[in-house]
């Protein structure tokens, strides 16, 4: 299903009069049709702008303790606080617990299911598979669409053998029973890991 982001990004920068704080808006496909338009100074087509650059970029040398990146805490025990994770340390962590965790082999296709944006995404999503040089498959949706066998359809499709989810996730699916796992070769999968809260011997089995 194509949607048209371009134009929901403009009508959200016009409506929320947040133009001035927008400097620029990266457009990285443009098959949207005719009613697709380009701000002459705001918007770069990333097509255009990966052409223009040098093809290897060096890598930037960073010192163990500089900021890497700021994670908001939920809030739901008071103001959300801001939590500065450094370079060497949090890199370590996420490519160790992943290693070991998951019992990581080459050549595995790995899966974590969460929101990116919160630190289990950042850690298992990204930095972690990353690190260990593995293959990772981002998913950020839900498992119901186009159908409640999305999930397993991905697992068939890209041959992913390590699944990261939530025991919430899995409550969800299991209304629909066991015939629909059942319709997809889901012989690839050989490590399943669940997150965010005990999970439950029904969910599990």
């Amino acid at each position: 299903r194509n949607l048209p982001l371009k134009q929901i990004c403009d009508t959200a920068i016009n409506r929320g009069a947040c133009s001035d704080i927008v400097e620029k808006l990266f457009v990285f496909s443009h098959h949207g049709g005719s009613g697709v338009e380009m701000h002459p100074t705001r918007d770069v087509l990333i097509d255009e702008l990966i052409e223009k650059q040098r093809p290897y970029c060096p890598c930037e040398w960073m010192d163990s303790e500089d900021n890497l990146f700021i994670l908001y805490t939920s809030g739901s025990t008071g103001k959300p606080k801001g939590l500065v994770h450094t370079t060497a340390g949090y890199c370590l962590y996420a490519m160790h617990t992943t290693a070991t965790t998951f019992d990581l082999k080459k050549g595995d296709v790995y899966a974590c299911v969460a929101d990116a944006g919160w630190i289990t995404g950042h850690t298992y999503i990204v930095y972690g598979p990353l690190l260990n040089g593995l293959s990772t498959f981002m998913f950020e949706s839900t498992p119901m669409y186009p159908d409640n066998g999305r999930y397993w359809d991905m697992v068939q499709r890209h041959k992913i053998s390590v699944f990261y989810t939530a025991p919430t996730a899995i409550r969800s699916l299991m209304r629909f029973g066991d015939d629909v796992p059942k319709k997809y070769d889901l012989s690839s999968l050989r490590i399943l890991g669940t997150v965010g809260e005990p999970i439950n011997p029904e969910a599990w089995r």
